[in-house]
């Protein structure tokens, strides 16, 4: 997820406090894993400085005293344009998992074993996250199912290949 761009969306229901909006980011997005405040002001920052936001000034608060922010007219081009934008499958065909089944392969490791230790992991996870889900908000648990078909279709892959290991075997000798 590009979380410059999800606080651009959290801010453009209008002004904001660097301190508001994590607390928004984090009741929204943040279930897996909070943002740090660190990484909040730091990315208002460059968007200030792209012109994708803007300071309103400044407010006291009980610390120091906090800016709003608002988000411009480029900012809410830049959003639409992103919201509209499909997200790519990712372009990369050979995973860690892959590469490390065809050098198993390769070095005449025991490949079968590294697909069942994988598979054991995906296993426990997916056991992990079902348990995380019972009760969950509903964003969470649509995060959660999102994840969860990840896992299934890494294990669809691994039983594949645990099924052509021979076959992948001779093709990798003959290549590598």
């Amino acid at each position: 997820m590009d979380r410059s761009l999800a606080l651009l969306g959290l801010m453009s229901s209008g002004p904001t406090h660097g301190y508001d909006l994590k607390g928004r980011y984090d009741a929204v997005f943040g279930a897996a894993k909070a943002i740090a405040y660190g990484q909040i002001y730091s990315t208002l920052s460059r968007m200030t400085r792209d012109g994708l936001i803007e300071t309103l000034g400044s407010e006291p608060g009980a610390g120091p005293d906090r800016k709003r922010y608002a988000v411009t007219e480029s900012g809410r081009e830049r959003l639409a344009q992103w919201l509209r934008e499909p997200d790519l499958p990712s372009p990369n065909l050979q995973s860690n998992l892959f590469a490390k089944t065809v050098l198993a392969l390769l070095l005449d490791d025991d490949a079968d074993a590294l697909l069942d230790i994988q598979r054991t992991s995906h296993l426990a996870r997916m056991r992990a996250l079902t348990a995380e889900k019972a009760g969950a908000p509903l964003l969470d648990r649509l995060a959660i199912d999102h994840a969860l078909f990840q896992l299934e279709a890494d294990l669809r892959w691994i039983d594949l290949t645990s099924a052509r290991l021979s076959e992948m075997r001779q093709e990798v000798k003959r290549h590598g």
